[in-house]
């Protein structure tokens, strides 16, 4: 299966998974991402938060998206999975 490809301004296309200091970068940040996100649900949990459930819901969907979005880069290291 061919990997995404990011145009760029000159039309040219990039493809970001052939420079690993880019997709080390961004695997990083994910899952920094992932985990603040894992970080607030367990805090609305805790909580008696008015609309707990549907934060909760739209943080479990925003993992999901940066999940698969890893699996698609194969970038799945370290994004641990509750």
């Amino acid at each position: 299966m061919d990997k995404p490809t990011q145009p760029t301004e000159t039309g040219r296309e990039v493809k970001l998974d052939q420079h690993d200091s880019v997709r080390s970068h961004v695997q990083q940040q994910i899952n920094s991402e992932v985990e603040r996100l894992e970080r607030r649900i367990e805090t609305l949990r805790l909580t008696k938060a008015p609309h707990a459930a549907i934060m909760i819901s739209t943080y479990r969907r925003m993992i999901d998206r940066k999940r698969g979005f890893m699996a698609n880069w194969n970038m799945s290291g370290g994004v641990h999975h509750r």
